[in-house]
């Protein structure tokens, strides 16, 4: 078996700021095997995205990691090896119309991507964005090298950002949450398209949402991060057909065609400088026993590949939880 290509272990991140130290992310473990899908879920707030600027080696100014590894194809990105990751791992952003300069032509802005960290000629690079925008089913893609970001609709941006994070061959694809701003029907087109390209070209993916519809429509494997800290994980119709956590369960309970109210889970996501003690979860958990305020619980291994975070997870959630 090929060792994984991504495997986070242990991973603390921590910011100094006005308000005092946040700990954004906290012992986190995470793995991507080569070909693999995986995706991390949670609310606004719970350090997905920090999570993927630790991996691509882009952390804030400021930004402190005192514990923890990240390995990319066997080299620590954290141990001054991020330089040697870059065109290794794409990057698909959120937002496709803040993501791409509207002075420069979209040809021109792949190109000097892979002027970068891409070898061959720029009559190479030329031929590799080509095809490229066929493949990620661009119509005209001549025309489409020429044109401005503005002459391409949300959903063909989209796609483009997806070409610029294949230009350089990568072995792994990070995505922040890219369907958030399209709407349903170019998001299904989206999905789709990521879900063959993963296929045809051996891709592996970490794909990070607050959906766990588009999660279960793309990943095998999921992480459910809370606060800054790994719920659950495991296999994705698993976690999603049998949530073990009682942050996954009301989590799932939100989701449109699971609610069965507006309520949604009381209280919020603490401030990353002002984080609950023991288990980060307990202020707004339905089933809290005396310990989860003083000890952070440990991942119990699961049968069937999976783990969760809470010790009293097999007890009864009141049914108006699970909706």
């Amino acid at each position: 078996m090929s060792p994984p290509v991504l495997q986070v272990e242990g991973l603390v991140v921590r910011m100094r700021t006005e308000g005092g130290v946040a700990e954004i992310l906290d012992d986190v473990a995470i793995t991507v095997p080569r070909g693999g899908t995986v995706g991390v879920v949670g609310e606004s707030g719970c350090g997905k995205s920090t999570l993927l600027r630790a991996i691509l080696g882009i952390l804030p100014k400021g930004a402190e990691t005192p514990r923890g590894s990240i390995l990319f194809e066997g080299r620590d990105i954290l141990a001054d090896h991020a330089e040697s990751a870059r065109g290794r791992i794409g990057f698909v952003p959120q937002d496709p119309y803040l993501s791409l300069n509207p002075v420069f032509r979209a040809g021109d802005q792949i190109l000097e991507i892979m002027r970068r960290h891409a070898p061959g000629s720029r009559a190479d690079h030329r031929r590799r964005i080509l095809d490229l925008f066929r493949a990620v089913q661009l119509p005209d893609p001549e025309a489409a090298l020429r044109k401005f970001p503005h002459q391409f609709s949300g959903g063909q941006r989209q796609r483009l950002l997806i070409a610029a994070a294949l230009a350089c061959d990568p072995a792994l694809v990070v995505a922040d949450e890219p369907t958030t701003a399209l709407d349903v029907t170019t998001q299904r087109e989206i999905l789709a398209l990521l879900r063959g390209l993963v296929v045809e070209r051996g891709l592996s993916l970490l794909f990070v949402t607050h959906d766990f519809g588009v999660l279960a429509s793309v990943c095998a494997e999921v992480t459910v991060l809370y606060a800054g800290r790994v719920a659950e994980n495991g296999p994705t119709r698993a976690v999603l057909d049998t949530p073990q956590h009682p942050y996954t369960r009301m989590l799932l309970a939100c989701h449109p065609d699971r609610a069965t109210d507006l309520t949604g889970i009381p209280g919020t996501v603490p401030a990353a400088t002002a984080q609950p003690s023991g288990c980060r979860f307990h202020p707004r958990c339905p089933i809290i026993r005396s310990g989860c305020p003083v000890e952070p619980p440990p991942l119990e291994a699961l049968p069937g590949g999976r783990a969760v975070a809470c010790p009293w997870h097999a007890d009864a959630i009141p049914e108006a939880v699970h909706g």
